[in-house]
């Protein structure tokens, strides 16, 4: 049986730097409330007639990692996307990118599992390659999350917390045995979904209804989320889907050597670290610069990791994501 390996790791983001004090112009928030309650410091936002979008920011970061990987566009086999927020309802970002990189006519995949998408994109790669169906799959998380956004002090719950961007990896196959993809564990509570969740546009609710019916009132087609309970839920879910990743593996949290958690919340992420007893070295966190970016969150935090050195071969490396749906789960690497 074949195991799968992250041979090429890239991410992209927009320039366009927005600071907390440039929503304070335009909400009622500030910097020291924003701190306080996630950590965020900046994030980046697409800016109009910069040529971004979810599907080109994926592409952009897609190129670095295929050429790290030593690889062309005409090596990738399959093209698995993650993302909540498409350039459009469909086609989805997946045939999008192997059209502007310019691919063969291989299978392009969506994954739409918000934030826990790029941990469920790596899981499918992992069994494609394990089955010895693709030898080299680029797996894609990108967010256009300004695009959708309610910028006013209405929306400043939501709003102020999320970022655009998009990281990439290709995982290739490998007949090493303990190196790369150790396991993946996956869960979702469908009980909990409306707690965080954007009810339109959708097939019950189109924009232009919506407009008619709710002009005065709190619109559905902007993100919700009951902030509090999703933070409770998460805390839990990160420690329980981490714990079944190492004991799958039989390993201890002092067996891990980086932590990249899903960058939701500074404070998640911190009460998360708290609990398995991990140095700051441990755990890799860039939510203060870039916001929560959602699918693209793991792949941009994990390559900055590698790329500053904080990843070293025979590490073990963990990823884990907690979001929408509830969905949550975790990877195990040896790097």
């Amino acid at each position: 049986m074949y195991t799968s390996k992250i041979s090429g790791l890239g991410y992209y983001v927009p320039e366009n730097v927005v600071t907390n004090d440039d929503l304070s112009e335009i909400m009622d928030t500030n910097d020291t409330w924003i701190q306080e309650r996630t950590g965020i410091k900046e994030r980046r936002h697409i800016k109009k007639g910069d040529g971004n979008s979810t599907s080109t920011m994926g592409a952009k970061a897609a190129k670095i990692a295929i050429e790290r990987a030593n690889l062309s566009s005409d090596d990738i086999d399959l093209i698995i996307f993650a993302t909540l927020s498409p350039d459009m309802y469909f086609p989805g970002g997946g045939v999008r990118v192997q059209e502007m990189m310019n691919m063969k006519t291989i299978p392009a995949l969506d994954v739409r599992n918000q934030c826990s998408g790029f941990v469920y994109a790596i899981s499918v790669a992992d069994q494609f390659i394990k089955t010895g169906m693709y030898k080299n799959v680029l797996v894609i998380g990108s967010e256009n999350h300004s695009g959708g956004l309610d910028m006013t002090t209405r929306g400043r719950g939501v709003s102020v917390i999320f970022g655009d961007g998009a990281g990439a990896a290709v995982l290739t196959r490998s007949d090493k045995e303990g190196v790369g993809v150790l396991s993946t564990h996956l869960h979702s509570e469908g009980a909990h979904a409306k707690e965080l969740s954007l009810e339109g546009p959708s097939t019950g609710h189109w924009v232009p209804e919506i407009i008619a019916e709710n002009a005065q009132e709190n619109i559905p087609y902007y993100p919700y989320m009951n902030g509090q309970f999703v933070f409770k839920n998460a805390v839990v879910r990160f420690s329980e889907v981490i714990n079944e990743g190492l004991q799958a593996n039989n390993l201890t949290a002092s067996d891990i050597d980086m932590l990249i958690p899903h960058q939701a919340n500074l404070r998640i992420s911190q009460f998360v670290q708290k609990q398995f007893k991990l140095s700051d070295d441990q755990v890799y966190n860039n939510i203060q610069k870039y916001g929560n970016t959602t699918a693209a969150s793991i792949p941009i935090a994990l390559t900055e990791a590698w790329e500053t050195g904080k990843i070293k071969e025979g590490d073990l490396v963990v990823l884990a994501a907690f979001g929408s749906g509830f969905t949550w789960g975790s990877a195990i690497l040896r790097w």
